[in-house]
Order: structure tokens, then C-alpha cells, then sequence
């Protein structure tokens, strides 16, 4: 998925970013000599930290979700970049204040907004050639859900996936079905309960508790089971994924 267009890739560096890392470098005890470090805020489509190294310059960018964030969070934010880079363990005090604004619902919530903006629906069709999915939806929503699950845009994926068999974002409000269970072969149950699935997704958001961020509740785990063929559409999968 790409952002909406190319304004919004527009970077802007980080205030005090430098000076920033080199506290955090020097706290973390890496080793040999400072490099120079580049600090920038980037409009990614989610909350993304990224950083490279070349030679004596190091590059980093962190998502402009974090231009509001207090000094704590991106110091926190740094400790893990370098960390990775440097291969020190960082202090859970100095890494907690940006894990805990990660997982905030509030920081959630600004995210999904952002993405709403900045991603672009993908061009999917419904229709596929063996599966209508807005039909296999509206059948599932009767069923399951007793058609109350407002309907986000649903289609197949432009290409086939090798990990995943649906996904559901809920920046767009979109649900994407892996093309490659788009086949005469593939037992109707199996598309059936990735939709599903997926649906579920729609009425139980991603939540927290405690110090974790949970897709995949009790409740969400039990009336997945509510599936007709649960047992069947999970043996189904497991010889695709294979």
C-alpha cells in the first residue's frame, strides 16, 4: 500500500534529533566512535521507526505520528533503534515510554485516522472467478452476526500471497481476501471462514490489556468457533499454506 500522494512524503527533521541520539548512543554504551546522526519525520502509513547506517552517517526517520510525542517517547523510540544496530539490550525504562504511546488507544485511534487518509483502497474486486465475497459476506452476516456488521470494502487481493490468507485494516476499513483460494479446488468453507474470520476482526478492534495489544480476544476466539465448519476449513488451509 502507498501513500496517497507525494506530498505527504515530504520530510522535516526532528528537533533536537541529533543531539538526541547522541545521549541515547552514549547511555546505551555502544560501541567505537559517535557517527553523525540524521534525524527526520517521514509520513509513513503507520506507526514505523527505520534506521540505516552508512558509513559514518547514521539515518534515521520516525513516523510523523510521534511530532506531538514527549521527549521520553523518543528517546525510548531511539533506544530500540540502536539497540538494533548496536546489538545492546536498552533498559525497559528508557524503551517503556515509547512502547506504552505505542500501544495507547489513543495513538491507535490517530493512526487508523491517518491511514484513512493517506492509504489508497486497493482497486479489488469482489468478484472473483469462482467466489462473489459481497455475497458470501451478506450470507455470513445473516448467519453469524445477524446482519447488524455494516459492510467495509471487500475484494480480492491484486496478487497472490505466500503468508496470509486475509487481512483486515482498519485505516480504509478494508478486507482483503488472498486471490490464490480463488480456485475451483478450494472448498467454499475455507473462503467462507477466512471472511469470517476477517469479520470478526470488524467487531472485535484490536484492544489493550495491560501492557499488550490483543487482536485475537477470548471472545473473538469463541465465536470463531461458532463456524460451521471450523475443523474442516482450518484442515483446508493448513494443505494450502503447506
Amino acid at each position: 500500500m502507498r501513500l496517497a500522494n507525494a506530498n505527504q512524503r515530504e520530510n522535516h527533521p526532528v528537533p533536537g534529533g541529533a543531539p538526541l541520539f547522541q545521549r541515547v548512543f552514549t547511555r546505551l554504551g555502544c560501541d567505537g566512535r559517535p557517527p553523525r546522526f540524521r534525524v527526520e519525520f517521514y509520513a509513513y502509513s503507520s506507526l514505523v521507526l527505520t534506521i540505516r547506517r552508512r558509513e559514518e552517517m547514521i539515518y534515521v526517520r520516525f513516523s510523523d505520528l510521534l511530532r506531538r510525542a514527549p521527549r521520553p517517547v523518543l528517546e525510548g523510540a531511539a533506544a530500540l533503534l540502536l539497540g538494533r544496530v548496536y546489538r545492546r539490550k536498552a533498559p525497559r525504562s528508557l524503551v517503556e515510554p515509547y512502547l506504552e504511546y505505542a500501544r495507547s488507544d489513543r495513538t491507535r485511534a490517530r493512526m487508523n485516522r491517518m491511514r484513512g487518509g493517506r492509504v489508497r483502497l486497493a482497486a479489488a474486486n469482489p468478484r472473483g472467478e469462482f467466489f462473489d465475497l459481497e455475497k458470501l459476506f451478506e450470507d455470513l452476516n445473516g448467519k453469524y452476526f445477524g446482519g447488524e456488521l455494516q459492510r467495509p470494502r471487500i475484494g480480492w487481493s491484486s496478487k497472490n500471497w505466500r503468508r496470509q490468507f486475509g487481512c483486515y485494516d482498519p485505516g480504509p476499513n478494508q478486507i482483503l481476501l488472498n486471490r490464490r483460494m480463488d480456485r475451483a479446488r478450494v472448498p467454499q468453507c475455507a473462503v467462507e471462514y477466512v471472511l469470517f474470520h476477517e469479520m470478526l476482526h470488524v467487531k472485535h478492534p484490536t484492544r489493550r490489556s495491560g501492557c499488550s495489544l490483543v487482536s485475537h480476544s477470548k471472545e473473538f476466539r469463541a465465536e470463531e468457533k461458532r463456524f460451521a465448519e471450523f475443523d474442516r476449513a482450518r484442515r483446508v488451509l493448513d494443505r494450502l499454506a503447506r
